[in-house]
């Protein structure tokens, strides 16, 4: 894998980018809040207690939490889409820089992504996320289309270290596979 340099963090170079974005727009995903997503990660969160659910896809330049699940007592979001100390009871913001937090490593290495607590990986543990946000753990899985294409991932994350272990690990590629269920539902019903 190859990783680019976006600030002072590593990202993974993405060539799947493109074709991502086209199936992404032949699905209609990915540019716009979706009351089902949000419905899913809410029960995300639901399931394991994590305070925050996505249901995120990634194109070029950013990621879109087309679903997104955050307690009403949760602080606001800034307006680079990061949640910020104050404001609390504002709706999150959906978008997302795309060298903010892990979903881009899980979609470029299409593998689930387990942090119980981010700041045990060197790698992981400079993300913006980190400070600007205080997230602590992490657990993502992708979303992989039909088509062999990674649209994007689920994802939990927590302020706090949690061990999500191999039951998170579980519970995440099961959810993954459900939502990707649901997606190629959708377009059968389109049609």
């Amino acid at each position: 894998m190859i990783y680019e340099p976006a600030g002072h963090l590593l990202t993974p170079t993405d060539e799947e980018a493109p074709r991502r974005v086209a199936r992404l727009r032949e699905l209609g995903l990915g540019d716009q809040p979706d009351p089902e997503f949000d419905e899913f990660a809410r029960s995300l969160a639901a399931a394991t207690g994590a305070p925050f659910a996505m249901v995120n896809f990634i194109d070029e330049n950013r990621q879109y939490f087309a679903g997104l699940y955050s307690p009403a007592s949760a602080p606001a979001t800034s307006g680079s889409g990061l949640v910020a100390a104050s404001g609390a009871g504002a709706d999150p913001g959906r978008i997302m820089a795309r060298d903010h937090g892990w979903c881009p490593h899980v979609v470029v290495r299409r593998l689930p992504l387990v942090l119980d607590d981010v700041c045990d990986y060197p790698r992981f543990a400079g993300n913006p996320v980190v400070d600007e946000i205080g997230i602590r753990s992490y657990l993502g899985a992708p979303l992989i289309d039909r088509t062999g294409t990674a649209l994007g991932t689920i994802c939990l994350v927590d302020t706090e270290p949690r061990p999500w272990g191999r039951p998170g690990l579980e519970f995440i590629k099961g959810k993954a596979a459900e939502l990707m269920d649901r997606i190629h539902e959708r377009e059968r019903q389109r049609g």
